[in-house]
Formats: C-alpha cells, structure tokens, sequence
C-alpha cells in the first residue's frame, strides 16, 4: 500500500511579511544582471570616449533582450502554473512542468539562434544609418547569441526557486554571475593579464562565458540545497506532450507580449540613432539613451522582483480558492512598489550630473543627458505601478488579456515615437516622454481588468 505523503507546504500567506521575504532575494537577484550591464558600459564607456561603443551597447542590448524575453515569458507562464500547482498542494506536477520548460526554452534558443545568423543580421545592415555602427552590431551579435540557452535554462531554475518559495537561494548563483562579469568584462575588453584585447566584441565574450558559469551554478545551488528531491525534481522528466500544450497555452500569449514590447524598444533605438546623426552628425543621442535604460533596469529592481512575487502570490492565492483577496494582494505590493520608486525618483533628480559621470563621457554628454534623466524618473514611478498591475493579470492565468493591453500600449508607444522623431522631428527629451504614456497606458487597462473581476473561475 502508498503511505507515502507530502511534507511540502508551499501555500502562502497575505501579508506585507511574506511580501518583502519573497521579493527582496528577488530584487538582489535582478539587481546584480542590472549591475553587470551597467559594469559592461562603465568599462565600454572608458575604452572608448567618444561613445560610440556606449551607443552601439544600446542597440545590439536592445536586440539580444528581445530574443532573451522570450524566455522570461515562458518563465512567467510557468511561473504562474507552479504557483498555482503550490498552492493546490499538487507537489507532483512541478516536475513535470519544470522538465517540459527546459525543452521550450531550448527550443526558442534554437529559433532565436537561426534568426540572428540569417534574418536578424540584414536587418540590422540595413536598419542602422551608419555602416561601421552596423557591421560592429552585427559581429558582436553572432558571438553573443550563443548566451541564450544558457541564459534560459537560469532563468528557469530561478523560476522553480521563486515559485517553490525558495527565493532566499537565488543569491548564490547570481553573486557568483556578477564576479565572473566583472572579471571577463576587464581582461577581455582591455586585454589584461594575458587575455587578448577585443574591445566590444569582448564585451560579448564576457557575458558568454558570464551565463554559462550562472547556468552551472544555478544547478549547482538546487541541488546542493536540496531543492531537487524536495520538489521531486528526479522524476516525471519525460516528454509530456499534455503538459507542453498547457506552459504553451499560457506562455506563448506572454512570449508574444514580451517580444512585441522589446521589439517596439529596439524600433526606439534605432530612430533614435537615425534622430541623431541627421539632427546632430554623432552618436550623442544613442549614448543617452543606453544609458536611460540602464536606469530603467538598475532602479527598476524593486519594482520587476515585486512584479514577480505579484505574479506568484496571485496565483498561489487562487490555487487557496481566495480569489475574493487578490486586490489586497495586488493593492499592497502597489504600495510598496510605488513608495520604493519615489525614492529612486527623488535620487535621480537630487543627483543626475553625478550618476551619469560614472560612464566616463563628456561634460556635453552630461548636459545633455540630465533633463532626460529627469523625464526618466517619473516614467519609472509609473512603471512601478504598471508593472504590478500587469503581473497581477498574468498570475489571473489570464495571459491573453495581458497580451491585449500590451498591444494597445505598444500602438500608442509607436506611433508617438515615429511622429516625434520620423516626422515632426521634435527635441530628443520629448521623444522619451513615450515611457512616461507607454506605463500609463498599462496601468490603466490593466488594474481596470483586475477590478472588473472577469477573470475569476478561470483553471488552468
């Protein structure tokens, strides 16, 4: 006969405690990646002081994000259905879902190879104004591409942590990440203690050989913890093609959203540089605007690693049959996200001149870059809001409606930039204010759906 029985409680509570324990591993975990981008533009930004390598890190970054989103929309797919499958108390089907994950995401590491060596490099060849940019874009692209897979499979295995509420593990791998950046980045960039000199194209070396450490310490981590015979993670690893149809079903509507809002991104960037050489004959604009998102990533910790436990709390809160409770959830991570996000605000306005002298450029790069810094830092109060709402849908397990809104927002996104910059040529600043509209957009459609209560009794 079966004694056996699950000594695993993965259900979570309500409260601002269960909240912050979740989301602060979280936020140090999305900090240190945010770091090691902003680690890869400090040292590109002083090998090269004209900024053009600072510039073209906007583009090609923006470019690999949006193969490397297709990932996190899986990982938010799936991180719905564990958390769903915790709170239900249904311990068995991780593994099945974790395993079929990993199969996805080699899958859309495979397409998103292929499409960078043939579709991806034409397009940046003849998107880009200037032909050296692009040719740089290019060359450095087919080297970093080859992170994908890698990247995904740490990704998954961060999912598996935060939806298991085992997020405190997240650190160790991501600490270990930071300093293999920070080494790679140095010697292979400058050509230090006997590595070669490669300037940008050792920037992608470095985060190459970044994820694949991060990868093998993330397996290293689940199973020294302890996590892969908690949660069963030896068994049920075959192929499920019932389960597939299901992370696909939730997912590809996220994979879609994810992929079309980077793209929309990368659209901004490349007008932008288009803006700039024809207005001003440099790459100025370009350089600024990497830097923007560099503030978008690096303030925006608090607010994406509150957006991920939204998503998980959400849906283990259902999976209890407490559905009449997930806008307190969502109203108090709100909360939390928009008071963190002032505080950033109220910092970038106090200090711009010296957060952006850290990037080595010009006094011109300076002047011209604190009012958009300045613009910056409303749209990312904004975001702090938007993002939470958004996530909120998708632990709904309504991931079509989320794709919805994004569509939406990303018609108003795009439309305002072209019409600013393709035909109204207007000021840089304004162009930006697209961030600002963008997350209004988001926030209001959304946590309206989440009021409206449509998206009860929804299984998945």
């Amino acid at each position: 006969m079966d004694t056996q029985t699950n000594p695993v409680d993965l259900k979570l509570t309500i409260s601002y405690r269960q909240i912050i324990n979740m989301a602060l591993p979280i936020s140090l975990s999305i900090f240190i990646p945010q770091f090691n981008y902003l680690t890869n533009n400090f040292f590109l930004g002083n090998y090269d002081k004209n900024g053009e390598l600072l510039a073209l890190g906007g583009i090609t970054g923006v470019y690999y994000l949006a193969f490397a989103v297709t990932g996190y929309g899986l990982n938010n797919g799936l991180q719905a259905l564990i958390s769903r499958r915790a709170g239900e108390d249904r311990i068995e089907e991780i593994s099945k879902l974790f395993w079929n994950g990993i199969r996805c995401a080699l899958f859309i590491a495979f397409i998103g190879i292929t499409l960078s060596y043939t579709i991806g490099s034409n397009l940046l060849l003849h998107s880009l104004k200037s032909d050296v940019l692009a040719t740089k874009a290019v060359s450095f692209l087919k080297i970093r591409i080859w992170g994908l897979p890698m990247l995904l499979i740490f990704q998954l295995c961060n999912v598996l942590l935060i939806s298991s509420n085992n997020s405190r593990f997240l650190l160790y791998a991501t600490i270990i990440e930071t300093i293999a950046n920070i080494f790679f980045d140095y010697v292979l960039i400058y050509g230090k203690w006997g590595f070669p000199e490669m300037g940008f194209n050792g920037a992608a070396y470095a985060s190459l050989i970044t994820e694949g450490v991060a990868m093998v310490a993330s397996a290293v981590v689940l199973y020294g913890a302890g996590i892969i015979k908690k949660l069963g993670l030896d068994k049920n690893t075959a192929f499920n093609a019932e389960i597939l149809k299901l992370i696909a079903i939730q997912s590809l509507p996220l994979i879609f959203q994810l992929v079309i809002s980077i793209v929309s991104w990368e659209f901004f960037y490349i007008l932008v540089e288009r803006h700039g050489q024809i207005l001003r004959g440099d790459t100025l604009e370009s350089a600024i605007s990497n830097v923007m998102r560099n503030f978008f990533g690096f303030f925006g910790c608090t607010t994406w690693a509150l957006a991920s436990t939204c998503n998980t709390m959400v849906s283990n809160v259902i999976g209890q049959n407490l559905q009449d409770r997930v806008l307190q959830v969502v109203r108090m991570i709100m909360t939390l996200s928009g008071g963190l996000a002032l505080v950033f605000a109220l910092l970038i306005n106090l200090f711009p001149e010296t957060i952006l002298s850290i990037y080595g450029q010009s006094a011109v790069f300076i002047t011209e870059g604190v009012p958009v810094a300045r613009v910056v830092s409303l749209a990312i109060v904004m975001m702090s809001l938007g993002a939470i709402a958004l996530n909120g849908v998708n632990g709904t397990a309504q991931t079509r409606v989320t794709l919805n809104i994004e569509i939406v927002a990303i018609i108003i996104y795009s439309v305002y930039v072209y019409l600013i910059y393709e035909v109204w040529k207007m000021p840089f600043i304004v162009g930006w204010c697209c961030e600002f509209i963008y997350w209004s957009s988001i926030l209001g459609m959304a946590y309206f759906y989440l009021k409206s209560g449509r998206w009860k009794g929804k299984t998945i």
